[in-house]
């Protein structure tokens, strides 16, 4: 058994020994002619950006293929990866693809995704493309798609009988299937797949596509010392493959509908809580499989990704069980996650990992402690330092004076404001506040608070790119709480000048933090 104090923590991961800095952006975000932002020539370009910026951190969202409201956080599968993220330009340099076959009659906008026409239209090429190959099968693209099929078995194999039956069923959650393939009945899933071979072996075939991409695209930016830090949600969606397959390690009733749903209680954010609506786990189930399924979700996380960052880390210390017959998060218990336990066994089959935690929203000492044992480093927002309703502002752990080394700083996230929308909302009296305590002249308010978290003492710092660009609420990535118009936004490259790369690379140099030649 692994000794947990002050002077064996259980995270001595190796990997994160310097000062970092970074930008995040999701690849959707990325500027493309095609729609939406993809792992073709604009991520590329992105990467040399960071590279002649001097950073050395990329931060993503999660790379799951998107359900419920176009949401990353509420995906298909904990182990697939989103095929309207399949580059056409490498398509059709594959010769899967012309250039032709790719042209609309209407361009695509290029500052937001148009999500709905986007998935017709891509679908319907990458149905091309596995005609093509199914036609003219190159030797080589044979061996590389067997050999993935291979290696991904442990969860390719049912991701691509869950799409299958899924898109013959209009896209209806599996709540909603016959009972036969609803409840996951041996004969009648080999049935399915005897019958519908064609179907399968298309998704299988567009999971290759994404990884290769993806896989290179990493192999690039790692070769550039460009360290991608990952996302996954502790929670998984319940219209997924992982709930259908596995509907042991949930807290499910026998007709396989949930008990209870995943949420935090009421606060002074929010008078009914918030009611996410995930399943929850089956701890003691799942510890007595010695925590199978975690270990191969991580280990698959980190065969993509070099950091990971885990969101609602406070929920392997206790979670928000609420009924599922309930509208709001009001009634609903605070029950035990699996503590330092899980991330023991994870570090006995994986060794020591770079994870993040995400320890927002309500944090208990028992939350901070087992923080503590793992080692991982926490989440400073600075945006969260000037909150009006914070009673003890000089000691506020999100002022840059209160960070300590172990911490990953930001302006913001993907779930806030943009910084300057959020600096012009606010009241003139913490207006005040922020002023002096940056000591800025207002001119470039953001540019002032990048400063702050560049200058602290955390040991990797990360903006969102609309930050750098100083854009405003028409650039916000999510609205938590909301299901519509997410996820939508993109830059374009007239955005993106020389000067906020000179800018970058200037304060990296003065505090010690991104790549810089020996």
């Amino acid at each position: 058994m692994l000794s947990i104090n002050d002077k064996e923590k259980l995270n001595q991961d190796s990997t994160l020994t310097e000062r970092y800095g970074g930008i995040l952006l999701h690849p959707t975000s990325l500027p493309s002619k095609y729609g939406i932002g993809d792992l073709g020539p604009g991520l590329y370009k992105f990467v040399d950006f960071l590279y002649e910026s001097k950073l050395n951190l990329w931060q993503i969202l999660p790379l799951g293929p998107t359900g419920y409201a176009d949401s990353p956080y509420q995906s298909f599968s904990a182990f697939a990866g989103n095929p309207m993220l399949i580059s056409l330009e490498k398509l059709i340099t594959m010769e899967l693809l012309s250039e032709k076959e790719c042209e609309t009659n209407e361009p695509f906008p290029d500052s937001y995704v148009d999500f709905g026409r986007i998935i017709e239209y891509k679908w319907s090429l990458l149905e091309r493309a596995f005609n093509e190959y199914k036609k003219n099968t190159s030797s080589i693209i044979q061996k590389e798609f067997n050999n993935f099929v291979n290696i991904h078995k442990f969860w390719l194999d049912d991701f691509s009988v869950f799409m299958s039956i899924k898109l013959e069923n209009n896209l209806r959650a599996w709540i909603k299937w016959e009972k036969d393939l609803r409840f996951y009945e041996t004969s009648a899933i080999e049935d399915w797949t005897k019958n519908h071979e064609s179907e399968i072996e298309f998704q299988k075939f567009t999971q290759y596509l994404f990884f290769k991409q993806w896989n290179e695209a990493k192999e690039y930016a790692n070769k550039k010392k460009i360290k991608i830090i990952g996302d996954i949600p502790i929670f998984v969606a319940y219209d997924s493959v992982d709930v259908w397959s596995y509907p042991e390690y949930y807290q499910l009733d026998e007709k396989r509908k949930l008990k209870y749903v995943a949420g935090v209680p009421p606060d002074y954010f929010s008078e009914t809580g918030q009611r996410w609506g995930n399943p929850l786990y089956d701890w003691d189930l799942m510890k007595k499989d010695d925590y199978r399924w975690w270990i191969q979700r991580i280990k698959h996380c980190f065969q993509i990704v070099d950091i990971l960052r885990i969101d609602h880390f406070r929920g392997f210390e206790s979670y928000w069980q609420i009924p599922a017959s309930e509208d709001t998060a009001i009634i609903g218990e605070w029950k035990p996650g699996p503590g330092i336990d899980i991330f023991r066994k994870l570090q006995q089959e994986l060794g020591n990992l770079a994870i993040i935690a995400e320890d927002l929203g309500l944090i208990t000492p028992k939350v901070e402690k087992l923080l503590h044992d793992t080692g991982y480093p926490g989440m400073r927002v600075l945006h969260f330092a000037f909150e009006e309703k914070t009673e003890d502002h000089a000691n506020n752990k999100f002022l840059p004076h209160n960070y300590n080394q172990n911490s990953i700083a930001y302006t913001g996230t993907h779930d806030n404001q943009t910084t300057t929308a959020w600096f012009d909302d606010l009241p003139k009296r913490v207006k005040k506040h922020i002023l002096d305590y940056t000591g800025s002249d207002g001119k470039d308010i953001v540019g002032d608070l990048i400063r702050l978290i560049w200058s602290s003492v955390a040991k990797m710092a990360v903006i969102p790119l609309q930050d750098l660009l100083r854009l405003g609420d028409e650039a916000r990535m999510n609205v938590p709480g909301t299901t519509s118009e997410n996820w939508k936004w993109r830059f374009t490259w007239e955005q993106l000048n020389k000067k906020f790369s000179d800018d970058l690379t200037s304060m990296s140099l003065l505090y010690g933090r991104g790549k810089f030649d020996k």
